[in-house]
């Protein structure tokens, strides 16, 4: 059986085309939806996915319709196939239930993981790089050493609270525990 899901981003956008050419395509039962593709809680997509029993196809009409990304679409079939279901897209004419849309599916799959080593070996080139040239990554410190040792001085003479300290130095409390963790521990 051919289960048909269709997907707009907007409200303001229309799912008929969508809804027409799965229907064209032979869908018994077509789920609509309107949610971005970047969003992983799709209700009608979870629903349609409940709805299909061993064997079913779950059609489209593009691939961007089920997934945003290469790895969320390769993600989304193979639970597919651990189900026993298959997946046919539309436009692209790519169905999992024969050996050629399998193959295309593996040769996707192998691309989206060239393509994540490629982006591993040049993030960790580019930050070689950096270091190289005396940089340092990483969010920059909220506290100087200074105003540290500040705040430790201030809590060992016992006079005044963390959250007095933080005040007078310009920091929140929460700051001050991070670079003083012994400081939640006087209080506790």
């Amino acid at each position: 059986m051919l289960v048909g899901y269709a997907r707009v981003s907007t409200e303001d956008q229309n799912p008929d085309l969508q809804r027409r050419a799965l229907k064209e395509a032979g869908c018994k039962k077509i789920f609509v939806e309107k949610a971005s593709g970047a969003q992983r809680d799709r209700p009608q997509l979870v629903a349609a996915l409940d709805y299909m029993r061993q064997g079913d196809t779950l059609c489209v009409w593009k691939l961007d319709r089920l997934a945003r990304s290469l790895k969320q679409l390769i993600e989304t079939v193979e639970t597919f196939d651990e189900r026993g279901t298959h997946f046919l897209s539309l436009t692209e004419k790519i169905d999992t239930s024969t050996p050629s849309g399998r193959l295309v599916f593996h040769v996707f799959g192998a691309l989206a993981e060239f393509e994540r080593g490629l982006i591993r070996e040049r993030t960790l080139a580019g930050l070689a790089s950096a270091r190289a040239r005396g940089r340092v990554g990483g969010r920059p410190k909220s506290v100087s050493d200074a105003t540290v040792k500040a705040a430790k001085a201030m809590l060992q003479a016992g006079e005044m609270t963390v959250t007095e300290i933080a005040k007078q130095l310009g920091v929140s409390p929460s700051t001050l525990y991070r670079y003083l963790p012994a400081a939640r521990a006087n209080t506790a």
